[in-house]
């Protein structure tokens, strides 16, 4: 549901009802993760998606009749080949579907409204409802906050909202959606139920060193992939935002002075495209030390030894050097800014994704890989 909370939160505003059908569980080669929705409102409109094309069909009708009946409902899609028009998906997966309405009427409509205004502003928060435990918990939710706190109930024993709270926080905190099993009571040996946690967070950063013309290409890519970008530069003749409109931020400043003071986390990438040891060296040496996803620098081979033994020089372990992705980018065969700009994404997703890079056709790797984010929470919009 907060994959799509800026849509939602505006039909809140313009007091629209609606139902969410939202991924709670997958098996197999499933086309979304848990967290992907699709809402229908009272007339007919729909916007985002919880298979790629494959059951929406049918999920839009379970959205409907939640409208209608007021119910939640959860139903589940498998494979079916036997009928070319039978409801399945193709690619063989199994996925769960939540679906709830959201009308004036809704028990816990705060908490859900008060989620997705919090996504919407780009806060970070977290939802957690019951998708497998007692009728009579169904449809509740809490909206969980980074330090724990909470709001709403999910009306059981009174432990069940701390520790449910607990659970969903320490995802929170992770930017992590997905499911987790805790007992009724709250103890980890009452009876069991399911929590569905979906998490929203801000965007995460990605930062061009160099402000050239391929490092216009790459802030179009990290916009595209749902990064919040920011060019860097020492130059002020060429680091304006007039050169480069896409991105969010364009700062003047020495590449490493501007990395020591400004926020990364465990989710920026970093990408130096500046290829001049002046700059190059000093923003490396504290880049490849620091706690990021991703650091890779653009240059030839020749150049990307040579800076190897500057780094060196200047007390960079092996250890250390090895995060370093050089030359940058997957090898496309890219000539133009696009198609570089094109192959560093692509490294940056199979680095994120846990992907190879090697081409689909007659391997046999797996097409989903449960890398670390691979049930990552909201990037912007996407993940």
């Amino acid at each position: 549901m907060l994959d799509i909370a800026e849509e939602l939160n505006r039909w809140v505003e313009q007091g629209r009802s609606f139902a969410v059908a939202t991924v709670v569980a997958v098996g197999g080669s499933a086309p979304r993760l848990p967290g992907a929705a699709l809402a229908v409102d009272s007339g007919g409109t729909a916007i985002g998606s919880v298979s790629g094309g494959c059951v929406e069909g049918a999920v839009y009708e379970l959205c409907q009749q939640a409208l209608q009946d007021g119910e939640s409902v959860l139903e589940t899609f498998g494979y079916s080949d036997e009928d070319a028009f039978a409801v399945g998906l193709t690619c063989g997966g199994v996925i769960d579907i939540l679906v709830t309405p959201l009308t004036a009427d809704t028990p816990g409509r705060e908490v859900f409204v008060a989620a997705l205004a919090t996504a919407a502003r780009g806060e970070a928060a977290a939802v957690a409802r019951i998708t497998d435990g007692p009728a009579e918990l169904s449809g509740r939710a809490l909206l969980v906050h980074l330090d724990g706190g909470f709001d709403g109930s999910l009306g059981g024993h009174p432990e069940l909202d701390r520790t449910a709270a607990g659970e969903a926080a320490a995802m929170l905190d992770a930017g992590r959606t997905g499911t987790v099993v805790i007992g009724e009571d709250g103890s980890r040996c009452g009876r069991p139920l399911t929590l569905l946690v979906e998490s929203s967070v801000p965007a995460p950063r990605m930062i061009v060193f160099g402000a050239i013309d391929f490092a216009s290409a790459l802030v179009r890519v990290g916009k595209f992939l749902g990064y919040h970008v920011t060019v860097c530069d020492a130059r002020p003749v060429f680091a304006t935002p007039a050169r480069f409109p896409d991105a969010d931020e364009v700062v003047v400043a020495w590449p490493h002075e501007y990395l020591a003071r400004t926020e990364v986390d465990a989710r920026t990438v970093l990408c130096v495209l500046t290829h001049d040891a002046k700059f190059d060296v000093p923003l490396l040496e504290r880049a490849l030390r620091m706690p990021v996803a991703y650091v890779g620098a653009m240059g030839s081979r020749r150049t990307h030894e040579d800076r190897n033994r500057r780094l060196r020089d200047v007390g960079v372990t092996e250890l250390e050097l090895a995060r370093l992705r050089s030359p940058i980018g997957l090898d496309l065969g890219a000539r133009t800014p696009e198609e570089t700009a094109l192959s560093i994404g692509a490294e940056i997703v199979a680095n994120r994704r846990g992907g190879s890079g090697v081409s689909l056709t007659g391997a046999h790797t797996p097409i989903h890989h449960d890398g670390p984010d691979a049930v990552a929470g909201r990037i912007g919009s996407v993940a």
